[in-house]
Order: structure tokens, then C-alpha cells, then sequence
């Protein structure tokens, strides 16, 4: 550890914010960086339960490689480069991997053919057909039945290239190979859970909702009798899950938030607890896991709130208690191991780890994160900012954010500098910011700025109620709230109203563009990190799970192409007078680069300071560590030339090429 950046702190010195000089660089970023996703716990070896996990490496051009820890504590890389278990199931994937007695199935990326690795094999075994088409038959959220054969999701390409022709179904993989379709029709499946008896779960829905607007929950009885446990119009049922005794457990909405529900076959659905706030979340990627059952007939569950989340335990009798895990804010694919849970968990002075935990709250970290070097005094801590907005018949007329303030314990401003402030919208629009150590971040909050990540109406983690506000209303609501929180924090005096930028991904740049075209003179620079332009073109190109996702939250396509064009950034570039940095991968099928194209090419006709990079190999988010830097510093560049501040001196940090 570098005694400047270690505990011995020098006194404070006064720089201009945006100019402070600190270790939090893009190297440091994504060096041995690694996103952790699933976790499994397999009881195959007599020494005790073998703990897997995922990890997304950018070192290693974003592989996603699956590690083992045995009992005594080695771990062990399963799939060596080039091997990547990464599905393209509705493009987002998830629950590409599973391992039972041992035997490890998986996904590989290149061609999305099943593998198989088991215990003495020297390398994978391809189980299932190579494709017609390239990638043309993809298969997700793997789960092993008592056969010995796997359930699985298999979603089917055509030629035709047309997100209608694409078919989702459930289907049986035995270990030779064959194919027997249990599940067709519905045009979206998932979560294919096998059940005492010879029963069969799943979660179906139809266009044009999405998963959180009306899954439903099906299980088929031996004789092919089928019943609806839950979920339909105006009710999302996600994550079944069978016990031994033949009971379903699942999260449903239905009291406005995802609570803990359980049913028994000739029964009911029954509320089991309801901690008035969520435990389940968006199925954006298959395989998220909120809960798990553990012997005895206790259940672990992990419960969302403005703090983060927290660890409640149901006891068989129905008493639920809160178990204290300090630090831990972020709790992610809950596994019974044992008498404890397994999980991924982050907090905001820790990137996220594989821990496990035993109900009275002790735990140890399996899988570490990777050691900073850095004092905790550098991380800046969220505060929970809920803030008036325009309720516009929404019936929600407050907002949330989680509002960084500059962070540096070497370094102060001059007296009366305000930081520059940096509105952080999330993608989805679906989804909600983590509350977990970011050091995209922190990267700038140690730099002097100031940094909101909005939860805008429309975001989860707060109801229904909240999640519905924004439909019909995207590119309306989402901008009154993104507005708001900045005019919030410049009304009280916290933030630089000259120097406010808005930045975000996906459906984060669809806001990032919008306020700038449709709200212009709030904020003064922007960044579009491969951000939807065109909801037209979006709407009537895109991939088949996201194909009718827009009916809901602007206007059913094409009936509404006129409220489509009006809420479309492109169709008021006139008004687009602010600077703007735009990053795009050159693959990407959600938000193809053509979209990015047009607001360049806009841009650059009106004369408006901007930035382009273009990475090849990329898709929908950006995996390659080299081009996570560029991106990163591009943006910092970005602001300091907008902006008229100089960049810390010895990072190295090549500026940004803007056009004038």
C-alpha cells in the first residue's frame, strides 16, 4: 500500500473540484476486476459442499469464467480461456451455468451450444447439436432434474432475423443429447423447476408485458393437469422454488411489493411475509434468487429498503426475524449451504464478495474482493435524498436518489468552490441503482465531484405503484425527476447549477438524451453510453424480449409512432445545444450503433462541442477492460474540456478528441 494513498493521511490542501488529484483511476477500475454473478453449492463431494460462483473478467475480454472452492478452502478456475459460460437468451442471459454430483452444464458464448464437464473429464463435451445458424439455438437457466437430465430454456432462431419468428420454449436434455419439449406456446418462459411427484414449475407471459408486469406462475401434475398459482393482469410471480415436502415457494406482487409466498398442490396461495418492501426484483437476466430454503423448514430471505438490503429469517411457525449483517447492503442469489446461505454481497465500503452466513449473523467472505490498497476514506457514502417531483397523474409525486458527495481525505476546495455535479441515470429504465461500492463512482466523486444515481419513478425497489408511475410516461416522467433532483441539490447550495452534467447507459442514455433535447438549460454537458435516440427505431428493431417492452411504457408501436417521435431525442436536435460525449460498442443488438450515428451526425451539423468512440467488439455495455478505461477517462476528459478544468497531473489520461 502506497503510504500517500494508505492510512497515514497528509493534511488536506485546497484544489479546485474536478481537479483533485487521487488513486482511483481507470486502471485501478478494472484491474483484476471480476463482476461476480450466480452461486451454486453442490453437496457431490463426501469433504463437504463444493461453493461455485460466476465471474465477468474485462482482463479477459469480459470471459465469463466459474470458479470452485472446496470444503478446505482452494478454489480452483473450472473452465479454462477460451471456455465462457455466457448465454445470449434474450440477450441479457443469466443462469448459464449449473452443476449437480459434480458435473458441471454450461453455455458456451462463441456458439451457444450446451456443454457438459464431468469429474475426470480433460475438457467439455458438446451435448448439444451445433446450430444451423450462428448461435441460432441458445439455451438458458439450466436446472439438473432427478433423472440425471437437465430443464432448460431453448430459444430458437430463424433466417428471417425477426424478433417474431424467435420461439421460447422448456425443454429436457438428456445426457445423449435429446431434445423433448415440455413447455410451447407462450411467447416467453422461464424458470423451469422440477417438483416432487413428477411436477413441473414455470413462469410464462405473453407480449406485449414484460416479466415484471404478468408472469405467471403454472404448475403441470404428473397427469398434465396444469393450475395457475399466481400472477396474470397486473401481477408478477417470479423465483418458484420447490421444498422436499412438495410445497412451491415464489415472490409475487401482488400486495405492491414482491413478497414471500408459498403454495401446496389443491390449495391456495398464501402470504407468508410481507416486510412492506421488495425481496424480489426485474427479470431482466434468468436465475436471480432473493430467498432460499434451509433445513428444518426455515426460510432466508433477502428484503430491499432505502438502506439497503437486509437478512430476515422465517421460522416454521411463521415468526420472522431480521439477522444483523453489518456492512453487507447488497445481498444477491441466495443458496442454502447447509444450516447457512451462501450469496453474493456488497456494501458501500466493499465491492461484492461470495459470503456466507449463519443465522445469528456470523459470516466469512469465500470469495474476497480485490484489495484496493486504499483506505476506506477515500469511498464516498450514499445518503438517501427522496425529493418533490411533478406528479403528472401518476399518483407518486416524490422521487429518490442516493446522492455521493466529494470525497478526498487528502485534498479540499477553495473557499466557496461548488463541485460539479454528475446526475447517474440507471438502465432498464426497470431497474434501480445498487447500493454497493461503485468505483465508477468513485472515480469521480474522488476527482471533487458530486454524484446523484436517480431512482425516477418507474425504478424497482419501491412498489408497484411506484414501478407503474412510469408507464405510458417514459421520456416524461423520468426527465421531471432527473430535473428535479439536480434543481434540488443546486437549491441547496450543494452543487455548481453551471457545472451539472447527466450521464447513462442503455435506458439511462434515452434519459441522458432526452433531457438534454427536451429539457435544455438544466444541465451543461452530458455523456450517452450506447443510449436509445430513436424509440421508434428501438420499437421496431430490436430483439424479441424487449420487442413489445415500449408498448407499455410510451404507446403500443405502431398505432403511437407519433408519441414516439415526439418523445424520440432525434426529433428535436434543434434544441440540442449542450455539450455531449457519446460511447457506443459497434455489436450491439439491443441498441444498434446506427442510433448513436444519427445524434453524432446531428451534433456535428449544429456545431455542438462533442465526443465519439466507437468500440469494435463490444455490445450492449462495454466488457474489455480497454475499453472500459477509454470510456471512463473519455468522459472525465470530456467534462474537464467543457468545463475548463485541468486533469489531475501523472494519471496519464490521453484527452478526448472534441469536436467543435
Amino acid at each position: 500500500m502506497s503510504p500517500a494513498y494508505g492510512r497515514c493521511m497528509p493534511t488536506p490542501s485546497p484544489l479546485p473540484h474536478g481537479s483533485w488529484p487521487t488513486p482511483l483511476t481507470s486502471a485501478l477500475v478494472v484491474r483484476s476486476a471480476a463482476r461476480l454473478g450466480e452461486v451454486a453449492v453442490d453437496d457431490a463431494s463426501p469433504a463437504g459442499p463444493d461453493v461455485w460462483w460466476s465471474e465477468s473478467r474485462p482482463g479477459e475480454g469480459g470471459r465469463s469464467a466459474l470458479v470452485r472452492r472446496s470444503a478446505d478452502g482452494t478454489t480452483t478456475d473450472v473452465l479454462p480461456s477460451p471456455w465462457n459460460a455466457r448465454t445470449r437468451v434474450h440477450e441479457y442471459g443469466g443462469a448459464a451455468w449449473t452443476v449437480a454430483g459434480g458435473t458441471l452444464w454450461f453455455t458456451h458464448f462463441d456458439d451457444q451450444r450446451l456443454y457438459r464437464l464431468s469429474p475426470g473429464d480433460d475438457a467439455p463435451v458438446a451435448v448439444t447439436a451445433a446450430p444451423v445458424l450462428p448461435a441460432g439455438v441458445r439455451y438458458a437457466d439450466l436446472t439438473p432434474d432427478a433423472e440425471g437430465s437437465l430443464l432448460a430454456v431453448r430459444e430458437t432462431h430463424t433466417a428471417s432475423g425477426a424478433a417474431a419468428d424467435v420461439v421460447d420454449e422448456v425443454v429436457r436434455i438428456a445426457s445423449d443429447g435429446t431434445v423433448t419439449v415440455l413447455v410451447t406456446g407462450p411467447d416467453f418462459v422461464s424458470d423451469p423447476r422440477p417438483g416432487p411427484g413428477g411436477r413441473l414449475a414455470w413462469l410464462q407471459w405473453d407480449h406485449p408485458d414484460m416479466p415484471w408486469d404478468a408472469a405467471q406462475l403454472v404448475v403441470r401434475a404428473a397427469d398434465g393437469t396444469e393450475t395457475v398459482v399466481a400472477g396474470g393482469p397486473g401481477e408478477s410471480a417470479v423465483q418458484p422454488t420447490w421444498d422436499a415436502d412438495g410445497t412451491l415457494w415464489f415472490c409475487c406482487d401482488r400486495t405492491d411489493v414482491w413478497s414471500l409466498w408459498r403454495w401446496r398442490p389443491g390449495g391456495e396461495a398464501e402470504l407468508v411475509l410481507d416486510t412492506g418492501t421488495e425481496i424480489a426484483g426485474p427479470q431482466w437476466v434468468f436465475g436471480a434468487r432473493r430467498f432460499a430454503l434451509l433445513p428444518g423448514g426455515r426460510v432466508v430471505a433477502a428484503a430491499g429498503g432505502e438502506g439497503g438490503d437486509r437478512l430476515v429469517v422465517v421460522e416454521p411457525d411463521g415468526a420472522a426475524r431480521e439477522v444483523a449483517l453489518p456492512g453487507w447492503t447488497a445481498l444477491r442469489y441466495l443458496t442454502a449451504h447447509g444450516e447457512d446461505v451462501v450469496c453474493v454481497a456488497g456494501g458501500p465500503a466493499s465491492e461484492p464478495v461470495v459470503l456466507r452466513a449463519d443465522l445469528s449473523g456470523r459470516s466469512e467472505v469465500l470469495r474476497p474482493a480485490r484489495d484496493l490498497g486504499l483506505d476506506p476514506a477515500w469511498f464516498s457514502v450514499p445518503e438517501h435524498l427522496t425529493f418533490p417531483t411533478d406528479e403528472r397523474g401518476t399518483g407518486v409525486a416524490e422521487a429518490h436518489a442516493a446522492v455521493y458527495p466529494p470525497t478526498n481525505p487528502q485534498v479540499t476546495a477553495p473557499e466557496g468552490d461548488l463541485p460539479p455535479l454528475v446526475v447517474m441515470v440507471h438502465g432498464g429504465p426497470t431497474s434501480a441503482h445498487p447500493r454497493v461500492l461503485d468505483l465508477e463512482v468513485q472515480y469521480f466523486t474522488s476527482r471533487g465531484f458530486c454524484v446523484a444515481h436517480v431512482d425516477h419513478r418507474g425504478s424497482t425497489g419501491h412498489g408497484r405503484r411506484y414501478r407503474d408511475a412510469l408507464r405510458g410516461q417514459w421520456g416524461v416522467v423520468d426527465l421531471d425527476d432527473v430535473v428535479a433532483c439536480a434543481g434540488s441539490l443546486a437549491a441547496a447550495g450543494r452543487v455548481d447549477p453551471a457545472r451539472m452534467a447527466i450521464r447513462g447507459g442503455s435506458a439511462g442514455g434515452f434519459t441522458t438524451l432526452a433531457a438534454l433535447t427536451r429539457r435544455p438549460g438544466v444541465f451543461t454537458a452530458g455523456a450517452s453510453h450506447f443510449g436509445v435516440a430513436d424509440l421508434g427505431a428501438l420499437a421496431a428493431d430490436t430483439h424479441k424480449f424487449e420487442s413489445r417492452y415500449l408498448d407499455g411504457l410510451v404507446a403500443p408501436w405502431p398505432e403511437g409512432a407519433e408519441v414516439y417521435a415526439e418523445r424520440s431525442p432525434i426529433t428535436h436536435v434543434a434544441a440540442l445545444d449542450t455539450p455531449l460525449a457519446v460511447f457506443q460498442g459497434a455489436e450491439d443488438r439491443v441498441v444498434p450503433p446506427e442510433q448513436a450515428e444519427v445524434m453524432v451526425a446531428a451534433l456535428r451539423e449544429r456545431g455542438v462541442p462533442h465526443a465519439y468512440l466507437l468500440f469494435e467488439g463490444e455490445q450492449h455495455g462495454f466488457r474489455r477492460a480497454e475499453n472500459i478505461r477509454a470510456a471512463l477517462d473519455g468522459e472525465l476528459s470530456f467534462y474537464a474540456q467543457v468545463w475548463g478544468f485541468d486533469l489531475p497531473a501523472g494519471e496519464g489520461i490521453e484527452p478526448v478528441e472534441v469536436v467543435r
